[in-house]
């Protein structure tokens, strides 16, 4: 099965998408913040990655171009429970294309539900397959 490599600075979040993957038969690696999620790209093979964009060390934007210099071809999966765009104040800036522009295949929007996340995981996968 594939490797993930979980980046999200929320515990609830990490515990409850490891615990998901691990059950479906994925390896998981978490970590706690951008800086780790980077040190662990550099120190590991992944198939995928998931990367919450806002993380108080480092912004998710940052993280994947990062981890996209080490790991070029992975697929990448933007997390975040802000609003991306479309309803937000025409101030705001659209994070789903700036992450799709980042290199992020897919964008998940939190709470996401089991199924939302292990199909991004599948359609992530597939990209590269």
């Amino acid at each position: 099965m594939a490797n993930v490599l979980l980046v999200d600075d929320d515990k609830m979040v990490r515990e409850a998408t490891q615990i998901l993957l691990r059950a479906k038969g994925y390896d998981v690696v978490v970590a706690a913040d951008g800086k780790s999620g980077i040190e662990a790209a550099k120190a590991g093979r992944f198939d995928v990655a998931i990367v919450d964009l806002f993380m108080p060390d480092m912004d998710g934007l940052q993280v994947i171009g990062a981890i996209r210099k080490i790991l070029p071809k992975i697929p990448m999966i933007a997390a975040s429970g802000f609003m991306f765009g479309g309803g937000a104040p025409p101030s705001m800036p659209n994070f789903a294309t700036m992450a799709a522009e980042a290199g992020a295949a897919v964008t998940l929007y939190k709470p996401f539900r089991p199924d939302v996340l292990l199909q991004a995981v599948a359609d992530a996968l597939a990209q590269v397959a």
